[in-house]
């Protein structure tokens, strides 16, 4: 029957989770390290316990050695002759004991045994924790609320004690002394106080373990998980993927009327979850990634840095980056690519620049649209608008900032681009076209009798329309504008008469009036020769 000494070791090592024998091996280096401070020797000290009697002894041991030159230490060693009269049946390499009386012990003895004791068990308490719970990270473990820190959650695993930090924790959950909850175990730290546990509820892993428990398609294997991404006390983003095709991943996530999902969503104390369908291609993986956003179109544009370019709608891209760029962030994380993601207007600025990089660049100024009043084209001058090209790129909304500019002023800048650059809307008058410079190329042909003298060519060749070629082609479009050049030169030609006519009939009366003059000058002088 064992000791009571020993039953006494054998109950502080279930409670503290260590064997017996590191208990007792503490018990006898404890006694051995107080006998030799009683006695103030230098000698090798052992000590042992019977565990039936319950008795601790304490001897000194040397170690025996062939001859007496090889003894190095005289206090700890002993010729083998030496030994043979001690005890005849010792070999070399063979120890003998010295037993020393343990009963002078005194108080101070003992309390020096009692630290000693306590030492080696708090060291073989954290080795014990460290070799229990280092090779298990990533696990999910079953904790209860200790104590709650300022900062720090401190868990009961059962065998060690955990601790949760502040950043490790999700900011909708508060904890309650003697909760049960489920955390991750992140790591083992080594301390000089022991081993601490780190334990997380942030982690992504502690998401998937709950689907695992509530979701029985992913416990046996038939939906799996591909990825996670998780903003703890934010949102969640999981994709799945199902390896039955009569199987959906995420309706099995999802469970009936959501009571699958709600139950993870609970336990998380309201954290919000986007179950997505996972796809091994990158484009579609990023479409459903990036919901609930709509996107229109997604491009690769580093294969190798894994970066791609996503394009959305105007009116989507706030719902696709989300609330501080968290559902972009997300999803980033999900396919583990940068993601560039832009609206449609923003493309077209950017592929537009590209192109007029790419042609140098227009350098038209704006006072060549001759539709703009002077104090217009002083108020965009002023706003830095100095060509034709940066003024027909800006919006409506873009010109009513313009100081001054108003919104009939904006219609009235728009019709004079549009005028510009030859575009008419319907009902818009378009004005009559110059005489073009081969006119005087089509009346010599038309002269010589290379062009074909029908009525539309003899018409087309004296409004002065073009080439042979070129009138021989007309259509009747082009002998109406024609006809219309005919009148209007033939209504000039009469002005110009009626202005020579004016113009004789002034100089008519100018003569009159100087022949008056003559006439009357010499009168006078006939007048004055009489006299």
């Amino acid at each position: 029957m064992a000791s009571v000494l020993y039953q006494s070791i054998e109950t502080l090592s279930r409670d503290k989770g260590i064997e017996p024998a590191v208990v007792v091996g503490a018990v006898e280096d404890a006694i051995a390290l107080a006998t030799r401070k009683y006695y103030k020797t230098q000698e090798n000290m052992r000590a042992e316990m019977d565990r039936e009697t319950g008795e601790i002894r304490a001897y000194v041991f040397k170690t025996v050695v062939e001859t007496p030159e090889q003894i190095e230490d005289d206090i700890n060693q002993m010729s083998l002759e030496q030994a043979r009269e001690l005890a005849p049946e010792v070999e070399v390499g063979g120890e003998l004991r010295f037993y020393k009386d343990t009963t002078p012990l005194g108080r101070i003895a003992a309390q020096m045994a009692k630290q000693v004791i306590f030492q080696k068990v708090r060291e073989a308490e954290r080795d014990t924790v460290f070799n229990e719970y280092n090779h298990r990270a990533g696990e999910v473990l079953n904790a209860t609320v200790k104590r709650l820190e300022p900062m720090d959650v401190i868990f009961d695993l059962g065998k060690a004690e955990a601790r949760m930090p502040k950043r490790e924790q999700s900011r909708l959950e508060q904890f309650a002394v003697g909760e049960r909850v489920r955390v991750v175990l992140l790591r083992v730290d080594r301390a000089a106080k022991g081993p601490q546990v780190i334990v997380s509820r942030a982690a992504p892993a502690l998401v998937q373990n709950l689907f695992q428990s509530e979701v029985p398609e992913i416990y046996d294997g038939t939906v799996t998980i591909r990825a996670i991404a998780r903003e703890a006390g934010e949102r969640t983003k999981i994709a799945v993927m199902s390896r039955d095709k009569d199987v959906d991943p995420v309706g099995a996530c999802v469970g009936m009327k959501g009571m699958r999902v709600q139950s993870i969503i609970r336990e998380l104390r309201g954290e919000k979850i986007d179950i997505i369908e996972f796809s091994e291609e990158i484009t579609t993986f990023a479409e459903k990634a990036l919901q609930p956003a709509k996107v229109s179109r997604v491009s690769i544009t580093d294969l190798a840095d894994k970066q791609i370019e996503v394009i959305v709608d105007d009116t989507q891209l706030s719902l696709a980056i989300g609330k501080k760029g968290q559902n972009v962030r997300l999803a980033a994380k999900l396919l583990q690519w940068k993601i560039d993601i832009k609206s449609e207007e923003e493309k077209r600025q950017e592929v537009e620049s590209q192109m007029q990089a790419m042609s140098g660049g227009p350098t038209t100024p704006i006072e060549q649209v001759s539709e703009l009043g002077e104090t217009i084209l002083e108020k965009l001058i002023a706003a830095g608008i100095t060509t034709v090209e940066a003024l027909a790129d800006m919006t409506p909304e873009q010109l009513e900032e313009v100081p001054g500019i108003g919104e009939k002023t904006v219609e009235k800048i728009s019709v004079a681009v549009r005028h510009y650059f030859g575009q008419y809307e319907e009902g818009e008058e378009r004005p009559v076209p110059a005489i073009s410079a081969a006119s005087e190329t089509a009346a010599t042909e038309f002269e010589e009798g290379s062009m074909e003298k029908t009525p539309e060519a003899i018409l087309a060749a004296e409004a002065g329309i073009g080439t042979a070629y070129e009138v021989n082609n007309l259509s009747s479009e082009d002998i109406a504008d024609a006809e219309e050049a005919e009148s209007a030169s033939d209504a000039f030609s009469d002005n110009d008469a009626r202005e020579e006519r004016i113009e004789l009939d002034n100089d008519s009366v100018d003569t009159l009036v100087d022949e008056a003059q003559e006439n009357s000058d010499e009168g006078i002088d006939d007048g004055n020769d009489r006299g």
